[in-house]
């Protein structure tokens, strides 16, 4: 649909279809969609408003240092809740490109107050954090401030892991994510029709969620992070979400209208021994998911983000294994091989349904 007339034809062929009659307001319709088309903002200015409320923030935590307001826990505490709440009311009244800007700026500077405040205070920085997070979240509703507050959210939760060095929980925190992100994405029509705020909600916490997991995925890749053949739960997040990918790879055969049993089976064989050397290390499979997922809903931005990740994570795997380069040569010369397999299997279903 991408205009009046469009959504005009859409509803007289549903009308037309459907064996009951279907009342639709085609006023408010119109408005809803005009009001979103209004305000649409792509991706690449969402980015650059978040860079540069990042740079202003920068600028502003400077000038205030010249003042010595750090050198006040407690003002630094109160300036940034001030800036917390006023970018947003700021957000939450205007949805404008130069103001998202502007409400960015004061939301990562009232963060970064209010951290500087309570550095001393142990974990409780890691809860107020989380708190003021969720407020922004189901208050605001603001795409970036909800984006953003997401990300806020996992990070506490992944610094709090780090800081004291409990490394269980970041095998937890993948697996949470996981299936966060499965249901996220599998889930997506009823989540948006549930009610107005799930719906004003759901891309800017699936995108958060999409940009923490591979954040966390980093980290957990991370030898100096996580010792992963010291602990035995290490192999946990990728079981789950290897389950994951098997299951987005069934709801994929009925998209691809695939029935034999005998490519079922081949094809399930050959993702779990695919999957397997991967085991001690979720990025890779987390990475996968996130594609075949994105994938799935047609979700663009997860599908690119996910393939620079993965290529990023296989060079880093490549990079730690302990074979030679005869070996290493083999099992990349094998990988594309098996990429390439699966691209033409794809394209060759897709081609053959259109």
């Amino acid at each position: 649909m991408t205009n009046r007339e469009h959504i005009k034809k859409l509803m007289d062929h549903l009308q037309t279809e459907s064996n009951r009659e279907i009342h639709f307001d085609e006023d408010s319709i119109m408005a809803a969609y005009e009001e979103k088309d209004n305000n649409h903002q792509s991706l690449s200015i969402k980015i650059l408003s978040i860079f540069g409320g990042m740079m202003a923030c920068l600028t502003f935590l400077g000038f205030i240092f010249l003042f010595q307001v750090f050198d006040s826990p407690t003002g630094a505490g109160i300036l940034g809740v001030i800036c917390i709440a006023g970018s947003s009311l700021i957000s939450r009244i205007s949805g404008k490109t130069i103001i998202d800007t502007l409400s960015v700026s004061f939301f990562i500077t009232g963060f970064a107050l209010l951290g500087l405040a309570l550095s001393t205070e142990g974990d409780s920085i890691y809860m107020v954090f989380i708190v003021f997070a969720l407020c922004t979240l189901f208050l605001v509703q603001s795409y970036i401030l909800s984006f953003i507050s997401v990300l806020i959210i996992n990070g506490s939760i992944v610094a709090f892991s780090q800081t004291h060095d409990t490394y269980s929980l970041i095998s937890a925190i993948i697996i949470f994510q996981t299936v966060i992100i499965t249901f996220l994405f599998l889930q997506e029509a009823k989540i948006i029709t549930k009610n107005k705020i799930l719906s004003k909600l759901y891309d800017p916490v699936r995108a958060g969620m999409v940009f923490s997991f591979i954040f966390t995925l980093v980290f957990s890749g991370l030898a100096s992070f996580l010792h992963l053949t010291e602990h035995y739960y290490d192999w946990i997040p990728s079981v789950v979400i290897m389950l994951a990918i098997l299951y987005v790879v069934f709801l994929l055969f009925g998209t691809l209208k695939v029935t034999s049993t005998t490519y079922k089976i081949i094809i399930y064989t050959l993702t779990v021994l695919f999957l397997l050397p991967t085991l001690l290390t979720p990025a890779i499979s987390g990475a996968i998911l996130i594609i075949l997922l994105s994938f799935f809903v047609n979700y663009r931005t997860g599908l690119v983000l996910a393939i620079i990740a993965l290529i990023y994570f296989i060079g880093r795997f490549y990079y730690d294994l302990g074979f030679t380069l005869l070996i290493k040569s083999i099992l990349l010369f094998g990988s594309g091989i098996s990429f390439l397999a699966i691209y033409f299997f794809t394209h060759k279903k897709l081609t053959a349904n259109e």
